[in-house]
């Protein structure tokens, strides 16, 4: 009945657009050098909310065709100028010029995260970065979330090299919401050992929004949003695409990637597809990491129509991966031990190291996605609604006597349905209204059990309003939610292992904030957020052996709903020589859920019998959380030197419990603080044979993490380290049209062995004769990525 209901609302809504469509729509003129006049070839021009963009001819003209009447935020941007962000109300045939202003920072942009609407960063109270293509490929990593991990405020918890999860600000799992083309990625947020099934590769850009302050996304996004941007459509009648290959020396890690897409009069595509494979990496304790080895083959594209009524696209994605476990046991001479069936062991065989085939035990990851996205001109506004269907199949191998039974598979499929509607700026006010959530099954279908089936499903309202009263920006609005979730009765063995039960969750989120602009070069931003998120399904209901540790985990029903409170404070500041940005957090967090050590009748630690062996039990509970942290930005960029750039990030948070347990208050998995200081020289930005040629030096300093949650052994203190990193990359050229770009980048180039406070890889067995516990991070690695752009103009 739901989905017949969403369906039914789906069709009304595309019915009405078509009956109202508008006649066709010009909107032209030119994008020129502010101070000298001349025109700015190249330049491109996005109009954010209708999903359209365009670059300028030789002559600095642009033209776009059959837009939607009413407002639009379109922005302007340039390399080596001030990206420019404006808002225009299209009438039917407007003629608009552009004069941009020449800067060393672009420090401009629009985003659409935590809004339904397209916003100017600078008028958004809230932290959000965000971070380019072109960015990405100039960062050496093996999956996105490592690339993202040098962000300000961002780091990972990481499996390996294929398996990364985001934290912002000391908070990750389900405390964050990754969103990818609109649609809330479901793939078991809450597990370790679970990446997020989006390919690096296929990524256009992406948005970090720092704290509790999105109201489109509901129960979750109390840390922040990471919004994934993959489908970006073509300037109209351009066919356009490019071909991306890269190897790492340290895993031989090999990827191929090729995109094309076109958009002709309207009718818009894109097709994409990639593979990846990489053999164990190494670093100078462990050699060679047995069965660290991945592969990947991941497609996607979509195809779509926009008008002067609007745009409606449809999006699929399929990501598929193959991922070795590494549980890092070793025999007494110190060799990693290879599974063989009969309970035999042998030493790993150099092909062993060099495949990138997994090897048990290993998982097998298969996400489907569709999606559809649209937006309709209605009235004085437009209307979006956006439906999502995905299916992620996580399935994992670890019998060696039967390689193809599936100890654990989880079955998850999610609908994803979000509608709103934006009414056009009148005054300085932007405001929309909408309603989301999602309808989610949970199955098993492996022989071992973690978690039971359920099902759940969310709705909730909300209302965001933004006012602009000359250099002031005022932003803010409210949101309710509701959460059911019902979980199926499981028996084991003639027992119950898992009670059927139905748990409701409601819940109000909220933020209000200011942006001013004091000066052109000066901004202050100020907000107040309320978050929450609703257990999760482990947290209520797991019972067993958690994979990777010494502990039996217990659910607990009675867990409420964590909430926050918290307070963000920022400025910026950019001068001809520096640009320096600095924001600061409180976040108050009331039930905050972690797991706590059962004690047996006689006080002693509650053991359970697991395979022969008995370990202590634990079971999730509750108290309040306080975080504290800043991020600091400086780029040095000394007139008239400006081919040079210092720039310096920090990073820090500081988490601690009200009240002690076992005589420590800190607060799980926080990150070290993190220094990174890099040297960068830019030269021939209009190069006739090289152009934007472009070399770094940077000093990766992370601190030791002396604060650890030590209660129950759940962490212990990692101490600090350096890397040192460097790269060059340049465009080759030819008649201004660029041949290829090729980036050349060095990771840890003194060969550092290190372990990450937030890597799992840390608690794995010690090594009998070095006495060192666990698995060390990636050694000295070498990158190489050859991007060749393909365009065509009809």
């Amino acid at each position: 009945m739901k989905k017949l209901l969403l369906l039914v609302i789906g069709c009304c809504i595309i019915v009405t657009s078509w009956s109202q469509q508008k006649q066709r729509t010009l909107l032209s003129g030119r994008v020129i050098d502010a101070q000298t006049g001349a025109p700015l070839p190249g330049a491109s021009i996005v109009l954010s909310d209708s999903k359209v963009g365009t670059n300028t001819d030789s002559s600095g003209h642009y033209i776009f065709k059959n837009i939607p009447k009413g407002h639009n935020l379109v922005e302007i941007s340039y390399t080596g100028y001030k990206t420019l962000v404006e808002h225009l109300d299209a009438t039917g045939n407007d003629t608009v010029n552009f004069a941009l202003t020449s800067s060393i920072i672009e420090n401009e942009g629009v985003t659409v995260t935590g809004v339904v609407g397209a916003t100017s960063i600078r008028k958004a109270p809230v932290p959000i970065t965000r971070v380019s293509k072109s960015e990405l490929l100039q960062t050496p990593s093996t999956n996105i979330i490592d690339a993202l991990s040098r962000q300000p405020g961002v780091s990972q918890l990481s499996t390996g090299p294929a398996i990364s999860k985001p934290v912002i600000r000391g908070l990750g799992y389900n405390r964050l919401v990754v969103i990818n083309d609109g649609v809330r990625q479901e793939g078991q947020q809450w597990g370790d050992e679970h990446g997020i099934e989006i390919d690096e590769n296929s990524v256009s850009r992406v948005e970090i929004l720092k704290g509790p302050a999105s109201l489109v996304y509901g129960s979750d996004a109390m840390a922040g949003v990471v919004n994934i941007i993959t489908t970006s459509p073509a300037a109209n009648n351009t066919i356009n695409g490019s071909v991306l290959s890269s190897y790492q020396t340290n895993n031989k890690q090999r990827s191929f990637f090729a995109n094309i897409g076109g958009n002709q009069q309207g009718f818009n595509w894109n097709a994409w597809g990639d593979y990846k494979g990489a053999a164990d990496y190494k670093n100078k304790y462990d050699g060679r990491v047995y069965n660290s080895k991945f592969n990947e083959n991941n497609y996607g594209g979509y195809v779509g129509y926009n008008s002067t009524w609007g745009y409606s696209h449809f999006i699929v994605s399929s990501f598929n991966q193959e991922l070795g476990v590494v549980e890092g046991e070793r025999d007494d001479n110190g060799n990693f031990i290879k599974l063989l069936p009969g309970g035999m062991e042998a030493t790993p065989a150099k092909s062993d190291f060099n495949s990138t085939t997994p090897q048990t035990p290993y998982q097998g990851v298969n996400h489907l996605k569709f999606i559809l996205d649209n937006s309709f001109s209605l009235g004085k506004g437009k209307i979006t609604l956006n439906l999502g269907w995905q299916r992620n199949q996580r399935k994992e191998f670890g019998n060696v006597d039967d390689p193809e039974e599936k100890s654990l598979y989880f079955d998850l499929k999610t609908l994803n349905y979000n509608t709103a509607y934006l009414y056009d700026n009148h005054k300085g006010w932007t405001t929309s209204i909408g309603v989301g959530g999602m309808q989610q099954r949970n199955q098993n279908k492996g022989v071992e059990f973690l978690i039971p089936e359920y099902k759940l499903f969310d709705i909730g309202g909300f209302v965001y309003t933004q006012k602009t009263i000359g250099k002031t920006t005022l932003s803010g609005g409210l949101r309710f939610d509701n959460r059911d979730l019902t979980s199926d009765e499981l028996m084991e063995d003639g027992e119950i292992k898992f009670n059927a039960f139905k748990k409701s969750f409601a819940n109000v989120s909220g933020s209000a904030g200011v942006s001013y602009a004091a000066t052109e070069n000066f901004l202050v931003k100020i907000n107040l957020a309320r978050g929450f998120r609703a257990p999760s399904i482990p947290e209520l209901a797991s019972n067993g052996a958690h994979e990777g540790t010494n502990r039996y985990e217990y659910g607990n029903q009675d867990l409420e709903s964590e909430t926050s409170w918290q307070g963000d404070l920022g400025i910026e500041l950019n001068s001809e020589h520096i640009h320096f940005t600095a924001s600061t957090f409180y976040n108050h967090i009331a039930n905050f859920i972690f797991y706590s050590k059962l004690s047996g009748a006689s006080g002693s630690d509650s053991l359970v019998e697991v395979d022969g062996e008995m370990i202590p039990a634990f079971q999730f509970r509750q108290q309040t959380a306080n975080l504290v942290g800043a991020e600091m930005g400086v780029d040095i960029h000394p007139h008239p030197l400006d081919w040079l750039h210092w720039e310096n990030t920090l990073s820090y948070v500081r988490g601690t419990f009200a009240e002690a347990l076992e005589g420590n208050k800190n607060v799980p998995f926080i990150p070290a603080t993190r220094w990174i200081s890099e040297l960068r020289w830019e030269f021939l930005k209009k190069g006739k044979t090289v152009r934007n040629l472009s070399l770094h030096f940077d000093i990766d300093n992370t601190f030791k993490q002396d604060k650890p949650f030590t209660a129950y052994d759940t962490e212990t203190p990692t101490p600090g380290y350096t890397l040192l990193n460097a790269g060059i990359s340049a465009n080759l050229m030819n008649h201004d049209k660029t041949l290829f770009s090729l980036y050349l980048l060095g990771n840890n180039l003194t060969d550092v062995a290190y372990q990450n406070h937030l890597s799992r890889l840390k608690y794995a067995e010690v090594n009998p004769v070095s006495g060192r516990q666990g698995v060390f991070n990636m050694g000295r690695n070498f990158v190489v990525k050859l991007n060749i752009p393909l365009s065509f103009t009809k």
